[in-house]
């Protein structure tokens, strides 16, 4: 990827120059049979809709704080990204009570109601559905993000010491996260076109590097599995052959 990447931003958009057909994001719920497989372009085009969503209609700025209740998703990671490109901290499992926004998943809208600006509501459900009826609180991303623009311009330029992320207690820039996300793909011996495949969950850094961050960073693709735990060890194998799997974190 691009020497001068400074922020998360910056390297999805370097993917996006470089190839973005290619596969960046497979995602796997063993406990629906969910599969996802979004290619670089159509990540990048999640992520424009979800940061117009976050600037335009909730009119984050930079040094605003969301707290991202969700678990390891391609939703999430989408979250993730576009938080980056508005300059809003994202603070996965921050407390909502001292966040400026608020976006939960069905088992954290109670928790997420102690936010007392705007919420958003994810059904996670295959293929993105929305909520049959809107939490009370909330706003269904699954109405609200469709709509937003597929192209996306920060108001005021994203600077590169700013805080990013924050997870496991661990706040970061976003010259810090690309630093630690490079580092981490290098230990993982991820390259470019490489696919990693993890099952660890965005509680930690490890866990939302390898789902994320390090091969993003590495021009690599990462297949996301989330309860993976229901899968026979047969089946895994055959996941891993079939999806091209050449590293693992489990």
């Amino acid at each position: 990827m691009n020497a001068s990447d400074r922020t998360p931003a910056d390297l999805l958009r370097s993917a996006l120059a470089a190839d973005p057909s290619r596969p960046l994001v497979t995602f796997y719920d063993d406990a629906t049979g969910e599969r996802v497989e979004l290619s670089v372009a159509t990540f990048a085009n999640w992520v424009a809709k979800t940061a117009n969503l976050l600037q335009g209609e909730l009119s984050a700025s930079p040094g605003d704080r969301l707290a991202l209740l969700l678990p390891a998703h391609w939703q999430t990671a989408v979250w993730l990204l576009a938080c980056s490109s508005v300059g809003v901290t994202a603070e996965l499992g921050g407390d909502p009570a001292d966040a400026d926004y608020a976006v939960a998943g069905p088992d954290t809208l109670d928790a997420g109601l102690a936010c007392s600006g705007d919420r958003i509501a994810l059904s996670l459900a295959p293929l993105g559905r929305r909520f049959p009826t809107p939490p009370a609180g909330y706003a269904d991303y699954a109405v609200e993000v469709p709509s937003q623009g597929d192209r996306f311009a920060p108001f005021v330029p994203v600077a590169a010491d700013s805080p990013a992320l924050v997870v496991g207690g661990t706040e970061l820039t976003g010259a810090q996260l690309v630093e630690r996300a490079r580092a981490d793909a290098e230990a993982l011996g991820l390259a470019p076109g490489a696919r990693l495949l993890s099952a660890r969950p965005y509680d930690s850094w490890e866990g939302v590097s390898a789902g994320l961050y390090a091969p993003l960073a590495a021009g690599a693709s990462v297949v996301l599995c989330r309860n993976l735990d229901r899968l026979a060890p047969e089946e895994l194998d055959k996941r891993v052959e079939s999806e091209r799997v050449t590293a693992t974190a489990v």
